[in-house]
């Protein structure tokens, strides 16, 4: 038995304490909040998406970062393993629209507390507003222990940092972690907001503040270079684009904002064809032929997106719809294929999903999570170089890198 001391109590705190006493350590949890799982409370709309029911093939296609990294911790405590550990300590789960998985509940809370319940079953000891200020450790022994915000040591023969990263900070991720790791020695990679909204420069985005759109096509670019292109739902905002397809949009071209401006061009009927499109819209003209143009849009956008797609259409608004050429027709349906805005920045790690960036993975052993350089100390979770897009993916990194980590740990005593 070793005596094992985490610091953070989130997704991956938990579930490597719970793997590594399982294993018949002795495991202290070290968490700065006034309870567990901060943050794990508030993912997926405090639905909690725990994990994906992909195959396998379809979580490493999802991870941005390093994917070759979480190769054994995958295959060690896989997303199928992930449902059936949750199942087991009494959260029943459902599966929903694009393999994500919840709890029957829809309620987070219940997954926090199943946890709990595994921890305390184990004899895990929780610390809660115990803030780790120190990772002490010698050249030679390696990890040693936490020295504590309150002046206080804890000694341990393993540590793990499941800190989390930098979104979010208000649940307590702070960067901790990625310190502590610097100061021992580690290269930390530079560090972004992923999954995060993106802010637009056209003025008449407010104009669209809480319209959703679903079934839409999204291509990102760079000048002439397609930086990113897929599909599925967005929504706008007071500040810019968000939604599922824009927060995965993120993570993919975010490094490239930090420099530039980039061009967002959204297809608004992506299932019609060029000849179906001017078809339907021949016909909605034709039901409206005697009305003015900006009263005959009205089956064919939701009504937030009526003035500014009159707006940019490049026709007269008071014009009578049996009025309108055949050039001021095809020039409103390009605009419906590129309805195009400017990307000028990411926001900030307040309204981040997660933290792209972390702590390298070369310097940590992939199947234990150990660090190469400090003996005895391993990591887990969002602390590490590693991400993927959204639908429960960066949960399962937290689940499986936890769980390696807790296993990984070698018998001291």
């Amino acid at each position: 038995m070793s005596k094992v001391l985490i610091a953070g109590g989130g997704a991956a705190g938990m579930i490597a304490a719970c793997a590594a006493a399982e294993c018949g350590h002795q495991v202290t949890i070290c968490e700065k909040n006034d309870r567990l799982g901060r943050k794990l409370f508030i993912t997926g709309k405090g639905r909690c998406n725990i994990t994906n029911a992909c195959d396998m093939e379809g979580l490493f296609d999802a991870v941005l970062s390093n994917p070759k990294f979480l190769y054994s911790s995958f295959y060690g405590f896989s997303n199928q393993d992930v449902i059936d550990f949750f199942e087991r300590i009494g959260v029943r789960t459902k599966i929903e629209r694009g393999g994500r998985v919840f709890p029957v509940s829809d309620h987070s809370s219940d997954v926090i507390r199943g946890l709990e319940r595994e921890l305390k079953r184990l004899d895990v000891e929780i610390r809660l507003n115990c803030a780790v200020k120190q990772i002490l450790t010698d050249q030679e022994k390696g990890f040693l222990g936490f020295l504590l915000e309150d002046g206080s040591r804890l000694w341990g023969d393993a540590g793990i940092l499941a800190t989390g990263g930098l979104s979010y900070p208000s649940t307590g991720s702070t960067g901790d972690g990625l310190r502590f790791a610097e100061k021992l020695g580690h290269q930390v990679t530079e560090c972004l907001p992923g999954l995060v909204p993106m802010e637009c420069k056209e003025s008449w985005i407010k104009e669209l503040q809480g319209l959703s759109l679903r079934n839409v096509r999204a291509v990102i670019r760079g000048g002439k270079k397609i930086l990113y292109e897929d599909f599925g739902e967005m929504l706008f905002t007071h500040y810019g684009v968000s939604g599922p397809l824009m927060l995965t949009a993120s993570s993919h071209v975010g490094q490239m904002l930090k420099n530039q401006e980039l061009l967002l061009e959204i297809d608004l009927k992506p299932a019609l064809s060029d000849e179906q499109l001017d078809h339907r819209i021949l016909r909605d003209f034709e039901e409206n032929r005697n009305r003015q143009f900006k009263n005959a849009l009205g089956k064919l956008f939701p009504a937030k997106l009526i003035p500014v797609m009159v707006e940019l259409g490049g026709i007269d608004p008071e014009k009578r719809v049996h009025e309108i050429t055949k050039e001021e027709r095809a020039g409103f349906e390009r605009l419906i294929r590129r309805f195009t805005l400017t990307l000028t920045g990411l926001r900030d790690y307040r309204e981040a999903i997660i933290t792209r960036g972390g702590v390298k993975t070369k310097e940590i052993d992939p199947g234990t999570m150990e660090s190469k350089l400090v003996e005895g100390l391993y990591f887990a979770g969002e602390i590490l170089d590693t991400d993927a897009v959204t639908g429960g993916f960066n949960l399962q990194i937290a689940w499986s890198t936890g769980c390696a980590a807790g296993r990984g740990i070698r018998d001291k005593r």
